[in-house]
């Protein structure tokens, strides 16, 4: 199909883009830009090491060039915008409503690999070169090692458009930045009166919001290390050379990549020109869903009269001249819904409102001033004393010295730096976390830090408490489109303030009336106000096409190898088992597909007395025997569908086809679901070797332990991609089952899943009677995937504060424009991050704010968004900056850009850039924020697992070398980093170890009449091994018990059933239910993990003889292997590099 082709299935004429994708909308780089001019760039590890030596606080890092980055929303230029310089145009967005700037599209076919910019393309004007007075004179560098370009945009790909923006009203600004973190006050702070909660002490602001009748909210501190200069080092590493570490040496011929580009965001316009071809298939202008529903957004600002936008988050004092009137709103109650919490939970909505008891009456009540928000906060809020007493995250902590890194339980993620009633209703962090809690207020800052600024998010996560709002009017600001959230403000009883773009928009009139609380007149009560996440059931604003049924269609290998593992009893059973459970309405339709060397479709229309079978042998040209048949009502066909169910396992049981013809399946299944959109589910088992898309075996088991550069992670063929662009045009998500112990080629299989919004579940070794292990897993597995809640022609948008900008996405999606991720399916099992930049100053800015906003149909058909709104701090030191660091969301993060790298360069560029990572953010640490210098190498306590997570990643399955490792393995671990929530990303990263043969009951939690140990976390050392021990890994999707050869003999017997250690058995996978204490505490214990996450562990019990002890002593990050440092030796390459 050509170009044109793929782009019409999108529907929007965009070139299709994936993966790590970035926003296109600057213009050609600003020449001549260095240190010392207001545009900053972006501080870049991918670009090459400038050879001079890094001067005090600053570490170059190649050719400083500035893109000017793009952000989701830029209603205007700031009050004094820096001048275009010559042969530039001024950058400037059009308005929401504006016209379109056509960008010519892209091929479908061409590959998204986030590498670098290709030269123009005949016909399209070049860039202007680069002026000498850039930081290097010459920009022909020699390249060295590979580094992150963490917050920069990517290159320009075409003239921005010029607009007219609105007149602005200048407004004095009376909010000061915090001060950096010190041991003395300055004179400005001593008079303060509040005390932010970071410092330990609950802040108590004079301002901010207040609720009288809720608690402080406890804090996450962090687990409290004693410093001991002292203390010896330690222990001399393992006798003989240790296994040579790569310096960071240069790298040869390989340009450094970017990410790939997005394509340009088309100005969101209703029923306008941009959104009539779009095929009726597709909604019109999914965009417009949730950016324009009817013509409500499509009004651009009036130039003429008073404007609404602020350009400075300043004060608007009450006697403002009112804004005109934006839309009528029509004074009707709304209703509000909570799904059942379990019995004993809190009330979802925030305690504020049920102590609001003011009744309703027609007539308003006096307006009281509502607490400000944060665009409001009073300059008693920048003299807060941040310099009381020094954070426990700034506590100085020396790698070599200290070795108890690790907290006794989870790490926490860190709290940022609020007021704390604006931290009590902010985003939860395993829904919506940032890699900085404190926001830089400068590019420059932020690439001083040398740390990556982005976000990651769980969108669809199973939540006990979502408050569920049902009114006929969504309030959005008028400019930017963001949701109302409990962050902005209300300048008074009539109006409320963006905390975006600081747009002040009109209240409606609908929006004054409270049902909880039965009162009139307090807006800032209102549950959209009250909670950082909310839903809302759309009104048919929101409706382009009527909510699609629920479709789910199984498409199944049926060849030899297929039935030799057995999977297809499983399954059919499984489907058996739970096919009143699917999610669903009474337009639920379902469908089989089977293939080998030919497909069988399976008529199963009312009325029949058995299913027919229907065969197409010719694979070069599908086509659907029966089209209106094979996709039937679940309700009307119930009993058919059982049937074929149960005949299925037997009706190919002595196949032997050994042939499959995956790509023309897929293709088949394509046309059936072409009509309604829906999920597919492929199950496959062996490498594709017949028809479209045909595979062959690219892995050399002789080079699996290779040190050098590992071959073929990138797909072998565009066959997969392409289908899967189809797919996602027509809201149809693939989710790809790989039951193989061969290999398969997952690298180009993947991409089916990859850019249709699908999922990959991987089970090696699958086979019905040599691994029951993974027959338990995939049977647990299956019913969670069958039965968990979906979401339907989803798309997703992520918004951030003026003077942000979103460049590059991770995840399993499609990019739709700039900042728009189509998902056809959305599961709560599946995480995204983003990468971003600091586009302006944010001086004037005390707090910026993210908001992710998900619209899905549901598979009741309701049209529902989800909205997700984070609130942080702005800083201007970089001591704030290193106190505010999350180390886990920045490992993650980190690990999502090593993915890309490893396929878009090579696996050695990805392990060298890691590297380079800690090595940079450590000397930024050492050189920019401790005053005095001491020997060791030295972090800050929110960062001192830092280097051991990077020790990790080396380690990891997706990133190790000279460990024999499957290619399908490797590729898998890629895609789990790339699609997990964080949270369960960790695990694999970083397994939790806990010694189990000594539990007891000392703070336990009590669970469900359950009574759960809780064992401290060890170091994943060895000497952590005691020979009279069992220890139980939990790995994330696997959890290892082994059993010492001196295990105590009573954990033996009251636990595992057995009077000694020779009689534990191979391949223990199940616990024995004794009626023990200790059988019933370990249980708990086991349980209590596998409920923390949705897909099931395996549970290995191994002996010192296993050979599964391999597999377990690989994870124990801190011990050196034949291949790899220990942590002590690489904290010592550490100290080297940045001594250097």
């Amino acid at each position: 199909m050509s170009a044109a082709g793929f782009n019409a299935q999108n529907g929007t004429g965009q070139p299709y883009a994936n993966g790590p994708s970035q926003n296109p909308v600057g213009v050609q780089q600003l020449p001549g830009v260095n240190y010392g001019m207001m545009h900053q760039p972006a501080y870049n590890p991918l670009q090459p090491k400038a050879p001079a030596p890094p001067a005090p606080g600053l570490y170059p890092s190649g050719p400083y060039q500035h893109i000017p980055p793009a952000s989701a929303y830029q209603p205007g230029p700031p009050p004094t915008s820096y001048p275009a310089p010559l042969s530039q145009p001024q950058l400037t967005r059009p308005p929401p409503g504006g016209p379109v700037t056509h960008i010519p599209p892209q091929s479908a076919s061409s590959s998204p690999s986030p590498g670098p910019r290709l030269p123009p393309a005949q016909g399209t004007t070049p860039p202007p070169a680069v002026s000498s007075s850039g930081y290097y004179s010459n920009l022909q560098q020699p390249p060295v090692a590979p580094q992150w370009q963490y917050n920069l945009a990517p290159p320009p790909t075409g003239p921005s458009p010029s607009i007219n923006t609105p007149p602005q009203a200048t407004v004095p600004n009376h909010v000061s930045p915090p001060g950096p973190y010190s041991s003395a006050l300055s004179p400005s702070m001593s008079h303060s009166t509040t005390q932010p909660s970071c410092t330990g002490a609950p802040p108590t602001s004079l301002q901010a919001y207040s609720h009288p009748a809720t608690t402080p909210v406890p804090m996450n501190a962090a687990a409290s290390h004693q410093h001991h200069p002292g203390r010896a080092h330690y222990a001399p590493p393992p006798a003989g050379p240790p296994p040579s570490m790569k310096p960071t040496a240069p790298v040869t011929g390989f340009p450094m990549p970017s990410a790939t580009p997005a394509p340009p965001k088309a100005a969101a316009q209703c029923g306008g020109a941009a959104c009539s071809s779009l095929p009726p298939t597709e909604p019109d202008c999914q965009e417009a869903d949730i950016e324009c529903p009817g013509m409500v957004g499509c009004v651009p600002p009036s130039s003429n009269g008073p404007s609404h936008v602020d350009s400075k988050p300043a004060r608007l004092p009450l006697s403002d001249p009112p804004g005109r009137n934006l839309a009528h709103y029509p004074s009707l109650l709304s209703g509000y819904q909570h799904p059942s919490a379990p019995h004993g939970t809190p009330p979802s909505l925030h305690p504020g409102i049920t102590h609001a008891s003011q009744p309703y009456t027609q007539a308003p009540q006096p307006y009281q001033q509502p607490p400000p928000g944060p665009a409001h906060l009073s300059p008693s809020l920048a003299a807060m004393s941040l310099q009381s007493s020094t954070p426990e995250t700034l506590r100085v902590v020396n790698l070599l010295q200290e070795r108890n890194l690790l907290p006794p339980g989870q790490v926490a993620a860190p709290t940022p730096c609020l007021p704390q009633d604006l931290q009590k209703i902010n985003c939860n962090p395993e829904v919506f976390r940032c890699t900085l809690t404190s926001i830089p207020q400068t590019q420059s800052l932020l690439n001083k830090a040398k740390l990556p600024l982005g976000l990651l998010l769980h969108p669809f996560k199973d939540l006990s408490q979502l408050p569920v709002v049902t009114s006929s009017t969504i309030v959005r600001c008028r400019s930017c489109r963001t949701y109302i959230n409990p962050f902005v403000s209300f300048p008074d009883q009539r109006r409320w303030k963006c905390n975006l773009c600081y747009r002040v928009n009109d209240v409606p009139e609908e929006f004054m009336y409270n049902p909880v609380s039965r009162s009139y007149g307090e807006p800032h009560k209102r549950p959209e106000v009250q909670n950082a996440t909310i839903e809302f059931i759309a009104p048919s604003e929101y409706m382009l096409r009527p909510p699609q049924p629920a479709v789910y269609l199984f498409v199944l290998d049926v060849s030899h190898s297929a039935v030799e593992t057995g999977y297809l009893k499983v399954f059919c059973q499984s489907v058996l088992d739970n096919i009143s459970a699917l999610p669903g309405d009474s337009r639920t339709k379902i469908g089989f597909i089977t293939f080998d060397s030919t497909i069988h479709f399976y008529n199963l229309q009312e009325g029949l007395s058995q299913p027919q079978m229907l065969i197409v042998s010719d694979i070069e040209d599908i086509f659907l025997p029966t089209p209106d048949s094979l996709l039937v009502n679940l309700n009307e066909s119930k009993e058919l569908v059982q049937d074929l169910l149960k005949s299925l396992p037997t009706l190919f049981e002595k196949t032997m086809e050994t042939q499959s013809v995956l790509g023309s399946a897929l293709q088949a299944a394509f046309k059936l679901l072409l009509p309604t959109g829906g999920r597919m589910s492929v199950f496959q088992t062996q490498l594709p070797n017949l028809g479209a898309g045909a595979l062959q075996s690219r892995e050399d088991p002789n080079q699996r332990a290779s040190a050098k550069d590992i071959q073929h992670l990138s797909p072998a063929t565009d066959f997969y991609k392409k289908l899967a662009l189809d797919c996602s045009g027509q809201q149809v998500a693939v989710d790809l089952f790989l039951l193989s112990s061969q290999y398969c080629d997952l690298a180009s299989l993947g991409c089916i899943s990859r850019y249709s919004a699908g999922g990959v579940y991987y089970f090696p070794s699958y086979h019905h009677q040599h691994n029951p292990a993974q027959v338990e897993r995939f049977q647990k597995d299956l019913k969670r995937y069958l039965t968990r809640k979906i979401g339907f022609e989803a798309v997703m948008r992520i918004r951030c504060t003026k003077g942000l900008s979103i460049h590059t996405f991770h995840g399993n999606f499609f990019v739709r424009s700039t900042d728009l991720l189509s998902l056809p399916n959305v599961n709560p099992d599946a995480g995204f991050a983003v990468q971003m930049s600091i586009e302006e100053n944010l001086e004037d800015m005390q707090v910026v704010s993210f908001q992710a906003a998900l619209l899905y149909t549901s598979s009741k058909g309701e049209r529902r968004i989800r909205v997700h709104t984070l609130c942080l701090p702005v800083v201007h030191s970089l001591s704030d900056i290193f106190a505010g660091a999350d180390v886990q969301a920045i490992s993650g993060l980190l690990a999502c850009m090593a993915v890309d790298r490893s396929v878009t360069a090579s696996l050695s560029d990805a392990r060298d850039a890691m590297t380079n990572a800690a090595i940079d953010s450590l000397t930024s640490y050492r050189q920019s924020v401790l005053t005095i210098q001491q020997p060791g190498v030295l972090a800050p306590s929110s960062l001192r697992l830092f280097p051991l997570y990077i020790l990790a990643l080396l380690k990891q399955k997706a990133f190790r070398t000279g460990t024999s490792t499957r290619l399908d393995d490797r590729v898998f671990s890629m895609c789990q980093l790339k699609y997990q929530p964080l949270v369960y990303a960790m695990l694999m990263l970083h397994p939790a170890l806990y010694r189990v043969d000594d539990l007891t009951d000392e703070g336990a939690l009590s669970v469900s009449d359950w009574t759960v140990p809780q064992p401290r976390v060890l170091q994943l050392s060895g000497e952590k091994l005691s020979m009279e021990g069992a220890f139980l890994m939990d790995a994330g999707t696997v959890m290892y018990l082994l059993v010492r050869r001196n295990c105590n003999p009573v954990f033996l017997s009251q636990v595992l059933g057995v009077p000694n250690y020779a009689a534990v058995p191979d391949n223990l996978y199940l616990l024995p239910e004794l009626d023990t204490a200790e059988s019933q505490r370990t249980r708990a214990f086991i349980g209590w993990l596998r409920d923390q996450r949705p897909f099931f562990p395996t549970l290995h019990v191994i002996r010192e003889e296993s050979p599964l002890k391999v597999s377990f002593m690989q994870n124990m990050i801190e011990d050196r292997t034949e291949s790899a440092l220990s942590y002590y030796e690489f904290v010592l390459h550490l100290q080297k590099q940045i001594s250097n």
